[in-house]
């Protein structure tokens, strides 16, 4: 026997399922990555009434309601009313966008998305940013506590947005009284597809180690991430939440479960050479990313787990994952390479030439000073 047409079996859903008298949860940025995965978990969800869900494109999730625009319209406001939640998952952390649109796509839209939701009566807003806030660096404790102070700066790729998004976290209640505002914050992100300079570092035939530095490495499932978004939509926790498997792996350890060698540099010729090449459009990550592969910014979660919430992946098994995804994957100082340049280069070779390339432009510069 066929299944019933997906619009049919969901108002079907709707009209028959007497359980579902939680909240009415909208979800923006829902037709792809972690918004199309939390999407399909909250529609499946007994504790949830109903899904909205926003993007510029329609997803797959046939339960949800649809409304197909862009979230800086502040027309949103319409599409909103109803709603007792707010996700707001609708951002630009692509490597290769470029950085002004993106920042202007990133801040406009969780501003509009903000203020929308206030309008419409929404109760609580959930933003997404990322563990990278609090900053790397040599000084930092293991772990951090969800309070410890966000030192990161705007050198990083998508940073310099995370933390005006985080700036407008913090206002929106006194802008907006009576709405509540839930920020998670995750650690390295892997699976979904999540293409980052953190997942790209796994793709390199040698893993870069500046000498000196001291990484500690800390991964968050997409599938945990999706669960400590729910307990946020369900209040079961609230404030400021930094989710991650439980504990850290060593530089050593990462090294071995991988089965890459690392390639190590003093700091000043890997910072000097990554801006360089940076500037130069040679590669798309800049000098800033290297920081968060020397030094520990590794969250104890404890918000969370106090709440009662657990991960249910641990640092080994996404690593795991995450060295089977990026299988067949070729990427030097953040720059993917295709099949033929892989192979014409060679792995190390390719190291090599992206390295060469920025002291030639760095000898060519100054050849021009003297001039």
């Amino acid at each position: 026997m066929s299944s019933p047409d997906p619009q049919v079996r969901a108002a079907r859903n709707q009209s028959t399922n007497p359980v579902a008298r939680g909240p009415v949860v909208a979800v923006t940025g829902a037709a792809s990555g972690i918004g199309a995965l939390l999407t399909e978990r909250l529609a499946a969800s007994e504790e949830i009434k109903q899904v909205v869900a926003l993007d510029e494109r329609r997803g797959e999730c046939a339960e949800a309601q649809w409304h197909i625009l862009d979230v800086r319209d502040p027309a949103i406001a319409d599409k909103l009313r109803g709603a007792d939640v707010v996700v707001h998952l609708a951002l630009d952390l692509d490597l290769e966008t470029d950085s002004a649109a993106r920042t202007a796509y990133n801040v406009r839209g969780t501003q509009t998305v903000l203020t929308a939701a206030a309008a419409a009566g929404v109760h609580r807003v959930v933003l997404c940013t990322s563990a990278m806030v609090y900053g790397a660096l040599p000084d930092n404790e293991l772990p951090l506590s969800e309070d410890a102070e966000l030192r990161a700066t705007a050198e990083a790729t998508g940073v310099g947005d995370l933390l005006e998004i985080e700036r407008l976290a913090r206002r929106a209640p006194r802008a907006h009284p009576g709405l509540n505002v839930t920020v998670v914050r995750p650690a390295v992100l892997v699976g979904g597809d999540t293409d980052t300079a953190l997942t790209r570092y796994f793709e390199s035939p040698r893993l870069l180690v500046v000498a000196g530095s001291r990484p500690a490495w800390q991964f968050c499932h997409v599938e945990d991430l999706c669960s400590a978004l729910e307990y946020a939509v369900l209040e079961k926790v609230e404030g400021e939440l930094a989710v991650g498997c439980d504990g850290w792996l060593e530089q050593e350890e990462v090294e071995e479960l991988s089965g890459i060698r690392r390639m190590e540099l003093p700091s000043a010729v890997a910072l000097g050479a990554a801006a360089r090449l940076h500037r130069i459009g040679l590669t798309p990550s800049p000098a800033g990313d290297l920081a968060y592969t020397m030094y520990p910014w590794v969250v104890s979660g404890s918000r969370l787990h106090d709440a009662g919430w657990r991960p249910q992946w641990t640092n080994e098994e996404v690593l795991a994952e995450l060295l089977e995804e990026v299988a067949g994957r070729h990427t030097v100082a953040g720059r993917r390479l295709g099949r033929k340049d892989a192979t014409a280069a060679g792995a190390a070779g390719a190291t090599v030439a992206l390295l060469g390339a920025a002291a030639v432009v760095r000898r060519a510069r100054k050849a021009r000073r003297r001039i």
